[in-house]
């Protein structure tokens, strides 16, 4: 084991205690502490707006040569060589600096251009060690002119080199691309800028110095965040560029979409600044579980790197998305709130200032840097013109000084006698000494010749530039717009003066209010916003025809005939809803059919009909003539028969019929039409098959079955073709005949004739019978003109070039609910 000694001290030793005030050293260490926070690392310079570690990032990588043109290089390099030499805070807090450089989402103009995993809104970024990093085409603007005594350089922390105290900053970097940090007892909060912008007040407080904060404001009228979004209010940002202290709200970009043909969804491209939408996300679900949120079904990140942000949040049916979206920016990150708070170094303290005296201590700044940059190249032509001139004079006379340094001992000796000879300076006769004997040509004089031409020219310029203060500004002026010019940008963030309250006051769930729904003839269903009574009229009803209406309410129900003589119940809350239109409405809007029910085994829709305790009776009527009343009322289960259908028959038409006044119309394929009251069909149970409602020839069958109400204008629609022609191919003749020509019958009779086949026809391809004004549509929804009521009953038609596929009458009001 080994023994421990110990060291006595000598015997002259004398132990001195002092005593200090435990207080006064305190607030001596916390002020030492606090000065060391602020000017050292959480305050921005209010000239070239960065920290120390950012300076220092730029400086070391520019040192290292990483400019854009060259290959990246471990992050972990540059992070090497900052903190060696000039950063002695620790690697990370340099990485953790460095990132934020380089992430597009969190400056307006990235200072370092990234490759790897640089974070995200929601993760942090990789290890040094895996990402590589270099200098962004705008950190060259920031070092631009370090070589040319534009600013002055400070020892480092161990005062083994030296460091720029400021970069020369060709643009307003602190506005552009903003601020933040917490210091001791301060802080400071600064939002991006346009650049395009910021340049053009810096330039016109350089033209106008007495110029008023509404003129800046002209240029800079706001915040301009990397990720876009928008601001709500001006006038917090009015007090921070008056003050220095100000706040905004900035809101997502949102818009209302049909995101699957049964839903509404909110659909987000844009978040405010900082905001990432995993923590939206998060947020949002939290307050679903906790009820405190309502009206969303599914939360979708959709977002990709060829069409940017797309958030998709569903929303229920029945639920407003208008007033969702309100709640949202309530509630979530949606709306956040940022505060202004412009504190920045000036002269080594920390001064709280708006826009205007940001905008003036960096024009004075880059005015100073621009005149020192000057006084260093005028020292450097002047240098050049002194040499050229002692080489002119030794050129004339070569043959002269060849002999002499000849002749000379020593490069001392020489020196000294060209300086008496030919009356030169000693750094004349030293670069006259050094010069190699190619450059002794005659051509090498011809260029001395006009480079000494050149350097008088650009020394008498910059004489001038520096006696003259207006000069030196345009200049600063012109570089501060050729920088907006190769670097700028179109702005990203909306500004609004409101944020539009109307909103907050719209419901939260859909209101029970009266409207219609609406089927389309090429499949298409929607409700209107209203009760009001749809119009056949008006510039929107030149594309497609309705084909079904039904009165009810936004939680309303209603039922949908097929040709399977079956009745499937559906809700009006699923629907889209149609704004309101003057005229007819547009169905374009509206949703396919086949997003509702799932029609199998060539099943096909009729048209709609009302459902539910005290609905009308129903009319339907088959293509083997069959004919049947039944009422609506429903049973709970999702789908029932309205009909039993025989083997091979099916349901050709469908219509409200509960006044008995009505008349019940077919249709035949060899053109009889058969009309009969109403009354006379009385009323079935569901399971019913009907009774004989028209009197088939051999091989026809019915093509039509409606409900006229005989005590308005009506017309009756015939289009006859050939059978042997594929369906949609031949538009065949046309005859458009007013209802009265037709007389009524008994039902179970074979009726009248409606159209005479023309050669080439042996049977109707379409036909209607309703009350007017009738419209007519293709395939694909496109209106079809139809010629005026006239003509015989079993006259014959027109030729046709247009191949109609469904005729609709008007909607009827009576129809309820």
């Amino acid at each position: 084991m080994a023994r421990r000694t110990t060291t006595a001290p000598p015997e002259d030793f004398e132990e001195k205690i002092i005593g200090i005030d435990v207080e006064e050293e305190m607030q001596n260490a916390f002020l030492e502490y606090s000065y060391s926070v602020i000017y050292s690392r959480a305050l921005p310079d209010a000239r070239d707006g960065l920290k120390p570690v950012q300076r220092r990032i730029l400086y070391g990588a520019n040192e290292l040569g990483l400019r854009p043109d060259r290959g990246h290089v471990k992050s972990q390099r540059i992070i090497g060589e900052v903190m060696g030499k000039y950063h002695p805070h620790g690697d990370q807090a340099i990485y953790d600096a460095l990132v934020r450089m380089a992430q597009p989402f969190t400056l307006r103009l990235p200072l370092i251009d990234g490759h790897g995993n640089f974070g995200s809104l929601d993760d942090g970024p990789a290890a040094a060690r895996y990402t590589e990093a270099r200098l962004a085409p705008a950190a060259l603007l920031m070092v631009s002119g370090l070589d040319e005594d534009t600013v002055d350089f400070v020892p480092n922390y161990d005062d083994t080199h030296l460091q720029p105290g400021v970069l020369p900053a060709a643009y307003p970097n602190l506005l552009v691309n903003g601020a933040s940090g917490i210091a001791v007892g301060m802080a400071t909060n600064m939002p991006p800028h346009n650049l395009v912008e910021v340049i053009g007040a810096a330039r016109h407080l350089i033209d106008h110095p007495d110029c008023s904060l509404e003129d800046l404001m002209k240029f800079v009228p706001g915040p301009d965040l990397p990720g876009g979004g928008r601001i709500v209010g001006l006038e917090g940002i009015r007090d921070a560029y008056l003050t220095g202290r100000g706040s905004f709200r900035t809101r997502a970009t949102a818009r209302i979409e049909s995101v699957t043909p049964r839903r509404k969804g909110i659909v987000v491209t844009e978040l405010p600044y900082l905001v990432g939408p995993e923590k939206l996300f998060e947020k949002i679900k939290d307050l679903a579980d906790g009820k405190k949120l309502q009206g969303i079904s599914d939360l979708k990140d959709l977002s990709d790197r060829q069409n940017g942000m797309r958030l998709v949040i569903e929303i229920k049916n029945g639920f407003n998305p208008e007033a969702v979206l309100e709640q949202l920016y309530k509630l979530t990150p949606m709306e956040e709130n940022f505060g202004i708070n412009n504190v920045a170094l000036v002269d080594g303290q920390p001064r709280t200032m708006g826009l205007k005296e940001l905008l003036k201590v960096y024009v004075e700044f880059r005015t100073d840097v621009v005149r020192r940059r000057s006084a260093f190249r005028l020292g450097k032509r002047e240098e050049r013109l002194h040499l050229v001139e002692g080489l002119l004079i030794a050129i004339l006379d070569i043959d002269e000084v060849i002999q002499l340094i000849r002749s000379s001992d020593d490069a001392a000796t020489a020196r000294t006698r060209l300086m008496d000879v030919f009356d030169l300076s000693e750094a004349q006769a030293t670069y006259i000494l050094d010069l190699q004997l190619r450059r002794l040509t005659k051509f090498s004089r011809i260029e001395l010749e006009s480079e000494k031409s050149d350097l008088e020219r650009e020394i008498e310029a910059l004489r001038a530039l520096l006696e003259n203060e207006k000069l030196l500004r345009q200049l600063v002026s012109s570089e501060l717009a050729d920088v907006a010019k190769a670097h700028g940008t179109p702005r990203r963030t909306v500004l609004l003066e409101s944020s539009g309250e109307a909103a907050a006051t719209t419901p939260l769930e859909v209101s029970d209010d009266p409207c219609w729904v609406l089927l389309s003839s090429t499949g298409l269903l929607a409700r209107t916003a209203n009760a009001e009574v749809p119009s056949a009229d008006g510039p929107r009803a030149k594309h497609d025809a309705i084909i079904g209406a039904v009165r009810t309410t936004n939680r309303g129900e209603f039922g949908l005939v097929t040709t399977a003589g079956r009745m499937v119940r559906l809700s009006a809350l699923d629907l889209p809803t149609l704004p309101p239109t003057n005229g007819a409405p547009s169905l374009s809007g509206g949703a396919p059919l086949a997003a509702y029910v799932d029609l199998t085994g060539g099943e096909e829709p009729v048209t709609i009909v009302p459902v539910g305790d005290g609905a009308p009776v129903i009319a339907v009527g088959t293509a083997r003539g069959v004919v049947k009343r039944v009422t609506a009322d429903a049973p709970k289960s999702a789908s029932w028969d309205v009909i039993s259908l025989k083997d091979g028959d099916r349901v050709v038409g469908a219509a409200v019929a509960n006044d008995d006044a009505l008349d019940l119309v077919f249709i035949t394929s060899d053109a009889q039409l058969l009309r009969f009251g109403a009354g006379n069909v009385r009323p079935q149970g569901r399971t019913a098959g009907g009774m004989a409602g028209v009197r088939l020839a051999a091989g026809a069958e019915a093509v039509f079955f409606g409900v006229v109400d005989p005590r308005g204008d009506a017309a009756v629609v015939t289009s006859a073709g050939t059978s042997a022609a594929l369906p949609g191919t031949e538009g065949g003749s046309l005859k458009v005949t007013p209802f009265t020509e037709y007389p009524h019958k008994g039902r179970g009779t074979g009726g009248v004739r409606c159209h005479r086949f023309l050669k080439g026809e042996d049977r109707l391809i379409v036909a209607h019978a309703g009350n007017t004004p009738l419209r007519a549509s293709a395939a694909n929804g496109v209106a079809i003109e139809l010629p005026p009521a006239e003509g015989r009953r079993d006259g014959s038609g027109v030729p046709s070039t247009h191949v109609i596929a469904r005729v609709a009458a008007p909607v009827r009001p009576d129809v309820t609910a």
